[in-house]
């Protein structure tokens, strides 16, 4: 059996580094936050562009809470002015139980729906310039990313930086970017790279474009609780994000059993979602398209990278899923939805949108 680093801590709610008392709310994907931490500004009235599907895959414009897209500099920098120290650190860790009403596909094979493939990952063009240098298991690809949700709060998950052409895109789970069936897109988009304890050392990126698997936009599928960030250029130089921290590499159609798996994510009940987290352990088919590994990170950890022959020594590896729910979290396991051809399809559909 894989083992976590770092024991568990059996509560929900805990202190904030500092000493800071932080909210022990909990909320589900498929639900609005009981409390709105943040108010914003008033939904937009104007019409807004429908949002674009194709091959199982939807995207939209990533948008203000106000309404406005996101589609220029201006803009993305009134979205990392909006995220103040104070609004990050209230924002709620989402939520990883799995709610009632969330679907999954009947049971099929354990087997690949096609042939295995991969994307190799990319070294960082700005390596030795972010002023921390190299941190065991703790990977600069690797960060937490905040939004706010259509009743005006505030909510924060992880993601990773994954390699590509263009260099522009951060993966995570489905329900930390749309709110599945019946719900919305959520806002003011963000991504902090090693994010650690407030320090943000390599600064932020806003999101131009969100994308996600449309069974989870329609159905809340938790077999294709996957989803894809188009960035905008930032972050302490200007860059792209993946020229500025790296981007892992991607596989898929490597079967439900690995034999290690490196998880990666800022659990609140770990460090109080301040710092990175990880666990380690091999994968087994957990019913439907899904895989199951051992790991006692709960909430704050929702879209973190699962990641083959992870090297603690650059900070790559491979996303073969991330994490999606745990039917009781902190019990030792969760689940994440099995990286077949969909996240390939995902993964063609954005980078062909994302700009040079």
């Amino acid at each position: 059996m894989g083992i976590c680093r770092y024991l568990f801590v059996a509560q929900i709610g805990h202190l904030r580094q500092g000493g800071t008392l932080r909210s022990s709310l909990r909320w589900s994907a498929m639900t609005s936050l009981a409390l709105a931490l943040v108010v914003t500004g008033p939904a937009a009235a104007e019409a807004k562009p429908a949002p674009v599907e194709k091959n199982g895959n939807t995207t939209t414009v990533a948008r203000t809470s106000d309404g406005r897209a996101i589609t220029n500099e201006a803009v993305a920098r009134e979205v990392a002015a909006f995220w103040t120290p104070q609004r990050m650190a209230s924002a709620v860790d989402l939520d990883i139980a799995k709610p009632a009403g969330a679907t999954e596909a009947p049971s099929r094979a354990t087997k690949p729906d096609g042939p295995a493939g991969s994307v190799a990952p990319v070294q960082p063009r700005v390596a030795s310039r972010d002023g921390v240098g190299i941190q065991l298991n703790e990977s600069a690809t690797v960060g937490k990313v905040y939004f706010t949700t259509p009743n005006g709060g505030t909510a924060s998950c992880s993601a990773s930086a994954v390699a590509s052409g263009k260099a522009r895109l951060v993966m995570t789970a489905g329900h930390c970017v749309h709110q599945g069936a019946g719900g919305q897109w959520y806002s003011n988009w963000q991504f902090v790279p090693r994010y650690r304890d407030g320090a943000r050392p390599f600064g932020t990126f806003v999101a131009y474009q969100l994308a996600a698997r449309t069974a989870w936009i329609n159905s809340s599928s938790y077999d294709e609780d996957m989803a894809i960030a188009i960035m905008h250029n930032g972050g302490n130089w200007g860059l792209k994000v993946v020229e500025t921290v790296g981007g892992h590499g991607m596989r898929w159609n490597w079967g439900y059993s690995v034999p290690l798996m490196t998880a990666l994510g800022y659990p609140s009940n770990l460090g109080g979602g301040e710092s990175q987290y990880f666990c380690q352990s091999g994968t087994w088919h957990a019913g439907a398209q899904q895989i199951r590994m051992y790991c006692n990170m709960t909430y704050g950890s929702s879209g973190g990278p699962w990641l083959q022959e992870y090297n603690d020594q650059n900070g790559l590896g491979f996303i073969n899923s991330v994490v999606s729910h745990g039917d009781n979290p902190g019990n030792g396991q969760f689940d994440g939805p099995y990286f077949d051809n969909d996240i390939k399809s995902l993964y063609d559909f954005v980078e062909g949108l994302s700009p040079a």
